[in-house]
């Protein structure tokens, strides 16, 4: 069941470096958020708090709460391993295991958390690559290197991988910005149909995909180099593009900055 995230007062440091500071908003269930604003201004680290993928960065650490429905992801005794089955994540560059089958990328995350029959793994490999728009580019090379597809192939076996240990969250950081038009296209419509299932949030400097895909859209910035980052304004997706209610926004939309 998708879940809905509430991030208060989070703030987050590279050492000493604060990156982002004092972030309050919520993601509804079932829904899609983007995130938008300029290189540098905190969209990707706020991304990688909420499944606590900050923390593997030497020195990355993280003040305020995220939760999940109810449930504090920076909690006493909350496993980050197990955050990261609930908040899956696709990288902004196709990453599949070189070395591995197509059959095994997909497989391999549930190899880990559990023991599985061959029939059961079958269904559920072949269950996500539908579910990723996949499953009949790649039927018949099933045990071929995941390597050996194209980009665009490859981002949405990357996306089924992340699908298939049943997260309720999927987060998606820039996962167009390395692929062609057509593959683009693949991966936006593909974001549309997960809605109904996941609760999505994905970081984009794309703002007519943002304007495409997304259903509420939230602006992040700098107010000076050095600084860290901020969330400006967070709304309804139409709204933030037609009537921003912060200079900032507007100026960024319009192009006038980043």
């Amino acid at each position: 069941m998708a879940k809905r995230i509430d991030v208060t007062g989070l703030t987050a440091y590279y050492g000493t470096h604060k990156a982002i500071d004092d972030i309050s908003m919520h993601v509804e269930p079932m829904s899609v958020t983007a995130f938008i604003g300029p290189s540098g201004c905190g969209k990707s680290t706020f991304l990688r708090t909420l499944n606590r993928m900050h923390e593997v960065t030497p020195g990355g650490r993280v003040e305020g709460k995220v939760l999940l429905d109810d449930e504090d992801l920076y909690g006493p005794g909350v496993d980050p391993v197990s955050v990261r089955r609930t908040v899956g994540m696709v990288f902004q560059r196709p990453n599949p295991f070189p070395t591995m089958s197509i059959y095994d990328n997909v497989a391999a995350g549930l190899r880990l958390n559990g023991s599985y029959r061959k029939s059961e793994l079958d269904d559920i490999v072949e269950k996500n690559l539908r579910g990723a728009n996949l499953w009949n580019e790649v039927k018949d090379r099933l045990h071929k290197p995941g390597s050996g597809l194209s980009g665009g192939q490859q981002q949405r076996l990357c996306i089924a991988r992340a699908t298939a240990v049943e997260p309720e969250v999927l987060l998606m950081d820039e996962p167009c910005s390395a692929l062609d038009p057509i593959s683009t296209l693949a991966i936006e419509d593909l974001i549309g149909q997960l809605k109904s299932t996941f609760t999505i949030v994905i970081v984009t400097h794309n703002m007519q995909q943002a304007a495409r895909v997304s259903d509420r859209t939230a602006f992040f910035n700098l107010a000076a180099v050095g600084q860290p980052g901020k969330l400006i304004e967070i709304g309804d997706t139409d709204r933030i593009f037609s009537n921003p209610t912060v200079r900032a926004t507007e100026d960024y939309i319009s192009g006038r900055f980043g």
